[in-house]
């Protein structure tokens, strides 16, 4: 799935998720922690062909099926895809704030979305590093089921504008302190 519509996905749950009784999920954390894997993934990538372009340096070097790799780009995206990984990491900022942080599960979110939107050469090795284990899922890029993600996320969205009021009050009178 494409970064926007990752971070469409992690607001809608998040608000979903405030209008519940509990603890209040920080909005702006949830989204980051939702976008954080191809931020982590993409960003160091992107700054380096913008580099070389502007320096006049091949861009070749850039992963890209069948050519050259940055192998440490793949592990990096391998690292920030993987259940096991994001399950260390969750319980240890459990550990260190001694309260689930749910934010992270933007994160967790994100993950099982590519699962099963990713195929071939980025097909999510969601149990690296100790299996090269994946789905091979619809490619999140195929028109259909890119329109039916944005008009899904859409509908999601009209609906929690919809119902905001009345979820506003329960939520309110339930908040629990954070």
């Amino acid at each position: 799935m494409d970064i926007v519509a990752h971070g469409l996905c992690t607001a809608a749950a998040a608000i979903f998720v405030n209008r519940r009784p509990g603890p209040a999920v920080r909005l702006g954390w949830a989204v980051f922690f939702g976008v954080l894997p191809d931020l982590a993934s993409f960003t160091v990538p992107a700054v380096l062909r913008i580099w070389w372009r502007v320096t006049g340096v091949t861009t070749t070097l850039l992963p890209q099926p069948g050519g050259p790799r940055l192998d440490w780009v793949f592990g990096l995206y391998n690292c920030v895809h993987s259940l096991l990984i994001f399950g260390l990491a969750f319980a240890s900022a459990w550990i260190v704030a001694r309260r689930p942080v749910w934010e992270l599960l933007g994160w967790l979110l994100h993950i099982v979305i590519d699962m099963l939107t990713h195929r071939g050469w980025f097909a999510i090795q969601f149990l690296w590093p100790v299996s090269a284990a994946h789905l091979d899922g619809i490619p999140w890029e195929t028109g259909w089921l890119l329109a039916a993600t944005y008009a899904a996320l859409a509908g999601i969205f009209i609906l929690l504008w919809r119902t905001r009021s009345q979820a506003a009050q329960l939520a309110i009178a339930h908040r629990e302190p954070h």
